[in-house]
């Protein structure tokens, strides 16, 4: 009985060791990523060219809110000139406190590698602190990032809030429900903005035509609008060429009328500066002073846009243009707007265009017409990045993402997205026709998004920057409770308009809630039912399968161990090709992954067998190119393997150290324990093991095991024996050639998944509807550029 024990434990640890060898874990290399976070030192000259060419795709939204701030603030009029004093007040501290302090300042430090947004401020969470919920994590990860991480003293305020954090799920989930509120309505200004803006510079035409309509006026800035995203197309980049200059004369433009406008009407405006004019207007206007705010918070759109943008350009460029040029020039053209105001309140509907003197008029409409236009670019440039960063965090289904710039890493566009915005933005503008209501809209985007960065810039400041307490104790009361004054303001207008971005938040927050969760539940169930390619091997007698000529390329979720999808794909079909890669597409916690370092590569089996796996790796800021060439860069990559691996065999044996823990650590590779696992570590070696005793010992696994234990055996006591693969090499080199030339197919799984029997309505609503009706949407193989006839797809039904 002892005896048959010993030889049941021996037999295990044998199949472990088999198991161990046939598909080793990919987490091996992880340590050979070199630094890649770091960025490069810009020179001033290369700063200064970056914030010139920011002004056309940053603060074209900022640039042109004196076209309806007053208009918005004092929609019924002005009824005592001294409320003119009040609100110039409220503009001008609002814009230096939330602009300038708060993003210039402030939020602009915390980008994660050069990548703004309210995704982005998540990301850099989650490197800190386990609060991911994405199903393609793994601890290896973190062994192939070298981002910079702060140190947490074990009892320290800082690793505190990190085990909260950690341990509880309700705020993890409070947490990305925050992210995802912050994103829809970042996507919800990018859709407004353009309607706004483009119809203010329209309705510019009343002061000259008082005759024409408002239907014509809405048609012109519908035509205007078409043409705008028509021009996405060819990117940020040949669009910034273009729209810098005129954002840049326009900017010179409101500052030299404000300038103007003061000199000629009120030189005496800047005692508006007084905060105690802010104290006179709310305590004179009362409730409709604090209706009013609902307008002032216009003065401030496209603040988020600024750091959204963030990877279009450079830190230092984007506070340079704002300090240098945005900051004085709008603070200049609202103090002027007020000084013309002071002396004809009686024309604030149309304040900008009636302060213009005649002289300039016409020239200064067109350009302002051309700034609205360009105002725009800011939050669909934006947007777009946006959804870069959601398809990357598993928060949006695939969608094609184009590349217009081989300089600038972060200038995308994305055809599917830009069409809907355009139509949105026409169903919005040809629906209200006025900017008031409009502008009742798009306050509640604005300050929503920005409550939500002040409210993750606090949790930076508490553990990852670990601020002074008293600091950050300030920085939230002072922006947390100026934000939220405002954003009482903009609720009291949602009848008024106000509930079209609150529903385009909702809209766009389930979608993103019902991707993540339908994601987790596929992966989970992958993960869950994988199988043991032992037991796949040996189920080669039974099928008689056949290696096809050419390379096959299977895509899978799984950086280890093999899908259950596959073992569907063999039993139907029971051959695969000569040269065989599971390739897991992962997106890591670090800025971009070096085209020498994407690929990542492990023997499955024995050599002979050609059979890999591949981990390609790509950072957030990373894209599948279509002229990458994928193909071609995963074979290059794999014969590199192929020699390199030949060469640590011949030139550098691994050495072998006996530790006091029983184990053989072998340099450079994986660990081995001496003995059996425990029970539970490998349950999938069971039916290999019952399935080797079943077959025949030329079956396709016994043949494996034997080769690969004698070998492992033979290496442990021959260890200084030179080895002869660099005399295989140039034949598996060959094979992968000859295979490359025969043709290269890619499979990926065309799964469906469906809520499992007994699940409640929501989850089955949830599963079997709403994120089937997303998948549908998807474009897998338009992400990887992957051409329709070398695309094979394999369908199966998972119940989650």
């Amino acid at each position: 009985m002892e005896m048959s024990d010993v030889t049941e434990v021996d037999h295990q640890g044998r199949m472990w060791m088999l198991e161990q060898q046939l598909d080793k874990p990919l987490g091996v290399e992880a340590g050979r990523v070199r630094s890649m976070a770091t960025p490069k030192v810009s020179s001033v000259a290369a700063t200064l060219k970056l914030a010139f060419f920011s002004l056309g795709v940053v603060y074209g939204d900022l640039g042109t809110s004196p076209l309806y701030v007053f208009k918005s603030t004092f929609p019924d009029g002005i009824s005592h000139p001294e409320d003119v004093l009040g609100a110039l007040s409220l503009i001008v501290y609002t814009i230096t406190l939330i602009p300038l302090i708060k993003y210039v300042f402030i939020a602009l430090r915390a980008h994660d590698s050069g990548e703004g947004g309210t995704f982005a401020l998540y990301s850099l969470i989650c490197r800190h602190a386990k609060v991911n919920a994405l199903p393609n994590q793994h601890p290896t990860d973190e062994q192939l990032t070298t981002y910079s991480r702060r140190t947490m003293a074990e009892k320290s305020r800082a690793a505190k809030i990190k085990k909260v954090l950690e341990k509880n799920t309700a705020v993890q989930k409070i947490l990305m429900l925050l992210v995802l509120l912050g994103t829809g309505m970042v996507i919800g200004d990018g859709i407004l903005t353009p309607a706004i803006s483009v119809l203010s510079s329209m309705n510019g035409l009343k002061v000259v035509h008082p005759s024409l309509s408002q239907g014509v006026r809405v048609l012109l800035a519908s035509i205007i609008l078409v043409i705008l995203f028509s021009m996405q197309r060819f990117g940020t980049g040949r669009v910034a060429y273009f729209f810098a200059p005129v954002i840049l004369l326009w900017f010179l433009t409101i500052g030299c009328l404000g300038l103007y406008n003061i000199i000629k009407h009120q030189p005496t405006i800047f005692r508006a500066l007084s905060p105690v004019h802010i104290y006179r207007f709310l305590r004179r206007k009362h409730s409709k002073g604090w209706i009013a705010l609902g307008g002032i918070v216009l003065s401030i759109t496209g603040a988020e846009a600024l750091f959204a943008d963030l990877a279009h350009f450079s830190v230092a460029s984007i506070q340079a243009a704002f300090a240098l040029i945005v900051f004085p020039c709008l603070i200049s053209a609202y103090i002027g707007q007020a000084a013309f105001l002071m002396k004809f309140p009686d024309q604030v509907d149309e304040t900008f265009f009636n302060s213009i003197p005649g002289p300039v008029f016409w020239p200064t409409f067109v350009l302002s017409s051309v700034s609205a236009i360009i105002a725009s670019q800011a939050t669909i440039s934006a947007t777009f990045s946006i959804i870069k960063q959601l398809v990357a965090l598993g928060f949006f289904p695939p969608v094609k993402i184009v590349h217009t710039s081989k300089w600038i890493l972060g200038q995308i566009y994305i055809p599917d997205i830009n069409w809907i915005l355009m139509v949105l933005c026409l169903l919005i503008t040809a629906g209200f026709r006025e900017t008031t209501q409009i502008g009742n809209a798009y306050g509640i985007a604005v300050i929503g998004v920005m409550l939500v960065t002040t409210l993750l810039l606090t949790l930076i400041m508490l553990f990852i920057w670990q601020t002074k307490l008293a600091l950050v104790v300030l920085f939230l009361t002072v922006f947390g409770s100026v934000e939220l004054v405002y954003f009482s303001s903009v609720l009291f207008k949602v009848k008024s308009g106000g509930w079209v971005p609150l529903a385009i938040t909702t809209i766009l927050v389930t979608v993103m809630y019902v991707w993540h969760y339908g994601s987790v539940k596929k992966y989970d169930f992958e993960m869950q039912n994988k199988v043991s390619l032992g037991w796949i091997m040996g189920l080669g007698p039974s099928l008689g399968l056949v290696r096809v000529p050419g390379i096959g390329l299977f895509y899978t979720d799984l950086a280890h161990g093999v899908p259950s999808i596959f073992s569907r794909f063999i039993t139907h079909l029971p051959a695969f090709h000569r040269v065989l890669v599971f390739v897991c597409v992962k997106y890591l916690p670090v800025r971009i992954v070096p085209q020498d370092e994407r690929f990542l590569f492990r023997w499955i089996g024995p050599k002979s067998y050609m059979m890999f796996r591949c981990a390609v790796r790509y950072g957030y800021r990373d894209l599948h190119r279509k002229d990458d060439n994928f193909e071609q860069l995963l074979i290059e990559s794999l014969s590199a393997f192929i020699r390199s691996e030949s060469l640590e065999d011949v030139q550098g044996q691994p050495t072998y150290m006996s530790s006091s823990e029983g184990a053989l650590s072998i340099s450079g590779a994986v660990h081995f324990q001496m003995g059996p696992p425990s029970l539970g570590q490998l349950p999938s070696l069971r039916a290999s093991h019952m399935l080797m005793a079943s077959t025949s010992e030329n079956s396709l696994l016994s043949e494996m095991s034997h080769e690969i234990i004698r070998s492992h055996e033979n290496e442990i006591s021959q260890a200084s024996m030179p080895s002869t693969e660099d005399i295989l090499t140039e034949d598996y080199l060959e094979l992968l050639m000859e295979a490359k030339e025969q043709g290269i197919v890619h499979i990926i799984g065309n799964t469906l998944i469906v809520a499992r029997d007994g699940s409640s309505f929501l989850k089955r609503l949830t599963i079997n509807y709403a994120h089937a009706w997303l998948r549908n949407l998807s474009r897998d193989s338009a992400l990887y550029h992957i051409p329709h006839e070398s695309l094979f797809s394999v369908g199966m039904l998972y119940k989650v």
